[in-house]
């Protein structure tokens, strides 16, 4: 890897995770921390291209196009060999699927992780990851611009269809959080949405970190 390329631990949920590794997620989307009042624009005066209304940097926390985000996610201990743990990974569990992670040495888990407890996905190490993202654009939008596509390159589904009797097929409603809807994808971002931020969250419609991805495979 290029020395200039950083790395940078990221959080993912679950659902999330799958996704992610199913090949359906390709795209976060993070709130700013501090939300500009005068706006956001691109611009090439400043290292990470973005800057407010008043022409103030806004630095980007996961970094710039090139650099890699290493995916935190719930784990524990699985089994111990001489010097190889096998490690499980809570969004996997269901699926009764391990994977082992070669050449962590025992005394390294020992230390850093709790004999077969669940470790919290703020809490895991670099050697535990077993996803690597590598950034591949970063833009800033409000959140509700969000579009159809980009809404499912976030890993969500398009809801479950309701077929409401007597009605035609193309106008059929899906149920959801927000009530009978259309089948969307936006819709069920949405949900999603607010399960993480809280209600009205969706609403408030913030400016976002808009990172897509790609996965690094292992060599």
């Amino acid at each position: 890897m290029n020395k200039s390329v950083k790395e940078r631990g990221i959080i993912f949920n679950g659902e999330m995770v799958r996704a992610i590794l199913d090949g359906r997620k390709t795209q976060t989307r993070r709130v700013l921390k501090a939300q500009p009042s005068s706006g956001v624009r691109s611009s090439s005066f400043v290292n990470s291209g973005f800057e407010d209304g008043h022409g103030n940097e806004i630095k980007c926390p996961f970094g710039q196009v090139g650099d890699r985000l290493w995916v935190r996610e719930t784990f524990r201990v699985h089994s111990r060999a001489t010097d190889v743990a096998t490690l499980a990974y809570k969004a996997s569990e269901q699926q009764s699927w391990t994977q082992q992670v070669a050449r962590v040495p025992i005394e390294l888990c020992t230390k850093q992780v709790s004999p077969e407890a669940w470790t919290p996905s703020i809490h895991m190490p670099r050697w535990a990851s077993r996803i690597t993202l590598e950034i591949t654009d970063i833009r800033v939008e409000r959140l509700n611009d969000i579009s159809e596509k980009d809404a499912a390159a976030e890993g969500v589904g398009s809801a479950t269809w309701f077929a409401a009797k007597g009605v035609p097929e193309d106008e059929w409603t899906s149920l959801g959080e927000f009530g009978a809807q259309k089948p969307s994808h936006i819709n069920c971002f949405a949900s999603l949405w607010e399960s993480i931020y809280g209600q009205d969250s969706w609403q408030s419609n913030p400016f976002v970190w808009v990172v897509e991805f790609k996965r690094v495979e292992a060599a």
